[in-house]
C-alpha cells in the first residue's frame, strides 16, 4: 500500500496537512510520498505508484487548483483511489464526486484517512474503510503525532518573515487548534465546526518547531484559526519556545473581539517572542461588521490597533472590501480610516479588492438580504454568485483586482494605496485630488511581514 498525499496550495506555507497525516500512516506502517504542488512539479512517477491518493483541501483557491489535479491524476493512474480532506473537502462533494473521488473527510480527517488507507489494504479487516459511501467530518479529540514533514521541500522555499533591517528569517508553520468558538456568517470554518475547537498538546507542537528550527526556521506562523480561542495554551506553548529558542520569533492570527477581551496578554505575546498579528478586520462599517456577524465594531478595531501598537506588535489586518452593502463612499471611508489610523503600510495591498466569497453551507445564507441577491450555486467556481446594486462597485472590485493580484508583497505599498485611491476616485466620477494626508506612518521597512501576502 502507497499513499501519495498532494497540497495544492497553503498561503506559501510548508503543508502542515500532509506532515500530520503522513504521521499517522507512517507510524502505521504505511509507505507514504507527499508532493507540494505549490512548489514541485506532479511527478508521473509518483501518481504512477500510488494506491491511494489524497488531496489536501484547507481553503478555496487549492480546491480550485486541485480540481484540475484530480483530472489529470485519473488519466495517469485510473486505478488509484481518491480522497479529499480539509475544510473544503466536505462542502465541495458534488464536485469532488463528479471528478471521482470516493473518500471525503473533514474535521478532524488523520485517523479517517488512516482508516481509508487501511480499508483499501485490508478489506476484509476493515471493510467500513476503503469507500465511505458520503462525506465523514469527525471532531473526535485526537492524539495528535507530531508532524512528519520527511520529503517535503525545505523551509527555505517557502515565504519568509522580511524583518525592519531588510534581514530575512526562513518561516515554518505549525498549528496549536483547530476549528474556532465563533459563528461569524462568511466563515468557511463554521459550517464545518460549528463552534468546535480541537486543541494540539503543548509538547506535540513544541517538538514540532523544535525540529523545524533544526530544519531551519528562525520564525514560525501559527495557523490557528484564533490564537487566543484558548489564550491560555498559546501562551503556555510560546513561553516554552521562548525560554528554548530566545531569539526565535512568531505570528498569530487573533480576532479583533479577542485582542480587546484579552489584551493583557499582548504584552506576553510581545515578550514571547511574537512581532506580528493577522486579524480579520473585515470593514469598518458598522452595518456591514452586523451583516457578517463580526462581534466587532469599527471602533473595536481602531481600539484594537491602538493596543497593539502600544504593545509593540505590528497588526496585519484583512479586510472583505467588497461586499453586496458596500458603498463606493464606504470603500473611500475604508481607505481614509487606514491612512488616519497609519496602518496603508500594514496592509497587503491585494486585501483592498477582495470580494466575497459565500461558499456551501455559508450561514450568509441565513440572511433574506443574500438569498435575494444570489445566483444558483456554482459548482465550478464553489460558491454562490452575487452582482452588486450598483454596477460602479463590481467594476471598481474587477480593476483593483488586476491592478493588486500580481503585486508583490515587496513592493511599495503606499504607492500601490496611492494608485487604489486614484481609480476609487475616478469611479466616482470626481476629479483625482492626493489622498488626504494623515499622520506621518511608519516606513515600509519599519514593519515585519510576510513575503507571501494572500490571506484567504
Amino acid at each position: 500500500m502507497k499513499v501519495l498525499l498532494i497540497s495544492t496550495y497553503e498561503l506559501g506555507r510548508q503543508p502542515f496537512g500532509l506532515a500530520s497525516p503522513a504521521a499517522f500512516l507512517r507510524e502505521a506502517g504505511i509507505e507514504v510520498e507527499c508532493l507540494d504542488l505549490a512548489v514541485e512539479r506532479l511527478e508521473e512517477r509518483a501518481v504512477d505508484e500510488a494506491d491511494l491518493v489524497a488531496f489536501y483541501l484547507p481553503m478555496h483557491t487549492a480546491t480550485r487548483i486541485a480540481a484540475r489535479v484530480i483530472e489529470k491524476v485519473r488519466r495517469l493512474n485510473p486505478t488509484a483511489a481518491l480522497c479529499a480532506y480539509g475544510l473544503y473537502a466536505p462542502m465541495s462533494e458534488g464536485l469532488l464526486r463528479r471528478l471521482g473521488v470516493g473518500a471525503i473527510l473533514g474535521g478532524e480527517f488523520e485517523e479517517e484517512l488512516l482508516g481509508v488507507a487501511q480499508g483499501l489494504a485490508e478489506p476484509e479487516l476493515h471493510p467500513q474503510s476503503a469507500a465511505p459511501a458520503s462525506p465523514i467530518v469527525s471532531f473526535r479529540n485526537l492524539s495528535f503525532r507530531v508532524p512528519d514533514r520527511m520529503g517535503l521541500p525545505p523551509l527555505s522555499r517557502y515565504a519568509r518573515l522580511r524583518l525592519p533591517d531588510g534581514t530575512e528569517r526562513t518561516t515554518g508553520y505549525t498549528e496549536a487548534s483547530r476549528g474556532c468558538k465563533h459563528f461569524c456568517r462568511h466563515c468557511p470554518i463554521v459550517p464545518v465546526y460549528e463552534g468546535r475547537v480541537r486543541f494540539v498538546r503543548a509538547e506535540v507542537v513544541v517538538e514540532d518547531v523544535r525540529r523545524q528550527v533544526a530544519a531551519g526556521a528562525r520564525h514560525v506562523t501559527f495557523g490557528d484559526p484564533d490564537f487566543f480561542n484558548a489564550p491560555r495554551h498559546g501562551l503556555e506553548i510560546l513561553r516554552a519556545l521562548h525560554r528554548e529558542y530566545p531569539k526565535l520569533t512568531c505570528d498569530v492570527t487573533i480576532k479583533v473581539e479577542h485582542l480587546l477581551k484579552h489584551a493583557g496578554y499582548l504584552h506576553d505575546l510581545r515578550e514571547s517572542g511574537c512581532v506580528l498579528v493577522t486579524s480579520a478586520a473585515e470593514s469598518v462599517d458598522d452595518r456591514v461588521l452586523a451583516f457578517l456577524g463580526k462581534g466587532h465594531t469599527r471602533a473595536d478595531f481602531v481600539r484594537a490597533a491602538s493596543l497593539c501598537g502600544e504593545a509593540g506588535l505590528a497588526l496585519s489586518p484583512t479586510f472583505v472590501a467588497f461586499t453586496p452593502w458596500i458603498t463606493l463612499a464606504g470603500y473611500e471611508d475604508l481607505l481614509l480610516t487606514l491612512s488616519e489610523l497609519e496602518l496603508i503600510e500594514h496592509v497587503a495591498p491585494i486585501q483592498l479588492a477582495i470580494r466575497l466569497l459565500i461558499p456551501a453551507g455559508s450561514r450568509l445564507l441565513d440572511l433574506p438580504e443574500i438569498r435575494e441577491l444570489i445566483g444558483p450555486y456554482d459548482e465550478e467556481a464553489l460558491c454562490y454568485p452575487w452582482v452588486h446594486p450598483d454596477p460602479r462597485v463590481d467594476s471598481l472590485q474587477r480593476d483593483l483586482e488586476a491592478l493588486l493580484q500580481d503585486a508583490s508583497s515587496e513592493g511599495d505599498r503606499r504607492g500601490l494605496f496611492e494608485k487604489v485611491w486614484r481609480r476609487l476616485q475616478r469611479a466616482m466620477n470626481r476629479a483625482v485630488l492626493p489622498l488626504p494626508a494623515g499622520p506621518k506612518g511608519p516606513d515600509r521597512a519599519a514593519i515585519p511581514y510576510l513575503t507571501e501576502p494572500w490571506y484567504c
